[in-house]
């Protein structure tokens, strides 16, 4: 199968999937937050897709690619989904049974922030045409440190929790937030066995994180 028709189903598969776990529980098309929030994911990732593999087909490939090579990453991506399903449907009932009701402005800055966790994780991928789904070193990679990696040594994970932390909000609920909790861990244990992959295998690496103090959070972490 080509890379273009990969594409096409995965965006297809990926687009249903998602409108799905919005829109079953919420029990109704009328959730303008749904709407929103497909949007934003919707527009961003074909626009993105459609550069890259354009540019960077590689990249994209990489980035299809969903088999774990490492026995811990492959834990951690089944604990992940959990949480992640969680964060999508529980605003779907909350949606259909009003459990909770955020100010539009606090909506509409959520939305914007998810946004914003969506460009940090483009700039990443045009920084780094290594930014695989998957955690392994391959032939000819080199260690990236300019661009967002000045920043943090896992931009790729800021641009993501920033993404989820604020996505219940965007889509008008509070209930939503304890499976952000959950996540965020998760991540944290896929992050530092990321980086004792890398230490092991990417040469140069353990310099860089010298240089790069901080894992996930500027200033913080």
């Amino acid at each position: 199968m080509s890379l273009k028709s990969k594409l096409l189903i995965r965006c297809s598969m990926a687009t249903v999937g998602f409108g799905a776990f919005l829109f079953l529980p919420a029990g109704s098309l009328r959730f303008w937050q749904g709407w929103i929030v497909l949007a934003l994911w919707v527009v961003p990732t074909v626009a993105a897709f459609a550069y890259f593999y354009k540019h960077d087909p590689a990249l994209v490939e990489r980035r299809l690619r969903r088999e774990e090579t490492v026995r811990e990453q492959k834990i951690i991506m089944k604990l992940i989904y959990v949480p992640l399903a969680a964060i999508y449907i529980l605003p779907g009932f909350d949606r259909r049974f009003g459990w909770s009701h955020p100010p539009v402005w606090l909506t509409v800055l959520a939305q914007a922030l998810v946004l914003g966790g969506y460009l940090m994780i483009f700039w990443v991928m045009k920084a780094n045409s290594f930014a695989a789904s998957t955690i392994q070193v391959e032939p000819g990679q080199r260690v990236i440190s300019g661009g967002p990696y000045r920043m943090v040594r896992h931009p790729m994970y800021l641009g993501m929790t920033t993404m989820f932390l604020f996505t219940p909000l965007a889509l008008g609920s509070y209930v939503a937030w304890p499976a952000v909790v959950l996540f965020i861990p998760v991540i944290v244990f896929r992050l530092l066995n990321e980086e004792k992959v890398l230490r092991q295998e990417l040469p140069g690496y353990a310099e860089y994180c010298l240089r790069t103090r901080f894992r996930l959070v500027p200033r913080l972490w």
